[in-house]
């Protein structure tokens, strides 16, 4: 009797916890999106109108595109900096891989909020950077600072140890012999990496390119405190719509958009992969 119920308790707690958790957020968020507000009350009356104000209203449209450009560029650049990162601690970490990859969980013992704050410390307009700068005697920097580029900084700081270690756990679990019998079949190094090891860990590029960013689209901390005036991202927007405008149904719609484009993205990126290819076996037999 024990072992006839065993798997359905354990499939049954995470079934339950997902659905608790995630399901009936987003079912409450898409209920919400379809009704409106005014003067901060809910107002039960089913409409599409805050789909319309996205649809029509191009300020909404240029903080999507403007965010999915950011997300593409902040996880594109972590994603070419943490392949160096990872494939390092691999190949020459030793006994110490552990405690190097680790390292990049050194900044998450902190709030994201002070991490924020500490780079506008380093960037600001007397921040260190122009500090050591006017030192020198040189004239300091004001075109960093409360622009797109602080906030992709900002984007980058915070979300490159996780793609680093999501890619260094891909690598963990592969096999390095199969390296030495490309090269011994003639392969350069080159050669062997783009054949061999890149294609064998591209689930896990990805799995990290998607951990960067999807937070990247709704990010709404680092272009507050670091972007300019004309550095608005949807996130951010969204935010608004929850604090300062009170516009809740408005915030939800937008909620529903961006959910509906992160999903969106996924399933094209696993339509034009082939993920059984590079050893994911989540799809089954095909």
């Amino acid at each position: 009797m024990r072992g006839r119920f065993a798997p359905a308790i354990f499939l049954g707690i995470p079934s339950v916890f997902l659905v608790a958790m995630f399901v009936l957020p987003l079912l409450s968020m898409l209920v919400l999106s379809i009704w409106r507000t005014e003067n901060y009350h809910i107002i039960q009356d089913f409409n599409l109108n805050n789909y319309r104000v996205l649809a029509t209203e191009t300020a909404y449209q240029t903080f999507l595109l403007r965010s999915l450009l950011m997300a593409t560029a902040v996880s594109v650049i972590c994603t070419v900096l943490a392949w160096p990162i990872a494939y390092g601690i691999i190949l020459y970490g030793g006994r110490y891989r552990l405690l190097l990859s680790l390292a990049f969980a050194v900044p998450f013992l902190t709030g994201e909020v002070l991490r924020i704050i500490a780079l506008q410390g380093l960037l600001g307009p007397i921040g260190l950077l122009n500090g050591v700068l006017m030192s020198l005697g040189a004239a300091p920097l004001r075109v960093i600072m409360y622009t797109n580029f602080a906030s992709a900084i900002g984007l980058i700081y915070l979300y490159l140890p996780i793609v680093v270690t999501v890619i260094y756990l891909s690598l963990l679990n592969f096999d390095q012999r199969l390296i030495d019998a490309a090269k011994i079949f003639g392969a350069s190094p080159a050669r062997a990496f783009f054949e061999v090891t890149w294609p064998l860990n591209l689930f896990g590029t990805l799995i990290g390119f998607a951990l960067c960013f999807i937070p990247c689209l709704s990010a709404t901390l680092a272009p507050r405190f670091l972007g300019g005036p004309n550095g608005t991202l949807f996130g951010m927007a969204i935010a608004q719509q929850f604090a300062e405008s009170g516009t809740w149904a408005l915030g939800a719609a937008m909620g529903v958009v961006l959910f509906a484009v992160c999903v969106l993205l996924v399933a094209v990126v696993a339509r034009l992969l082939d993920l059984r290819r590079t050893g994911f076996t989540g799809f089954g037999r095909g």
